[in-house]
């Protein structure tokens, strides 16, 4: 199965979440993967990859405020994301199919709470008032 195939079956059987969610934490994943592990180096084999829940939402994040700026609230809302731990249910989801992997110490708790999307998606975007 490949990735779109296995977002369409989750998109049935979770309708909390659009496909552009899914594929949006995939591109988080490659992008948390970067900043902990560095480049891949052509031909050369990585060894585990893992990252842990904050770091794949500090990656979320990032990839979210450069490829949508002031939108990011916005669409986030629109594709079902309203919180951390909405990145922490998709990554679950996908995990159930196999598509991303997991370790013994990944816990959706570790999605919960880690940052408020009102400061991480409109605040830098707010007009800066001085008085």
């Amino acid at each position: 199965m490949d990735f779109e195939e296995a977002i369409r079956q989750l998109c049935q059987k979770d309708k909390r979440y659009m496909p552009q969610a899914y594929q949006l934490v995939r591109l988080s994943l490659d992008l948390a993967q970067k900043n902990v592990h560095g480049e891949i180096k052509k031909n050369k084999l990585q060894p585990n990859r893992h990252v842990t829940g904050p770091q794949l939402l500090e990656g979320f994040r990032q990839h979210v405020l450069e490829t949508y700026g002031p939108m990011s609230y916005t669409l986030l809302h629109s594709w079902g994301i309203k919180k951390s731990v909405d990145v922490g249910h998709i990554v679950f989801n996908i995990i159930s199919t196999g598509m991303f992997g997991r370790s013994d110490e990944d816990r959706l708790e570790d999605f919960e709470n880690v940052f408020d999307f009102k400061d991480a998606f409109l605040r830098p975007f707010e007009p800066n008032l001085k008085a």
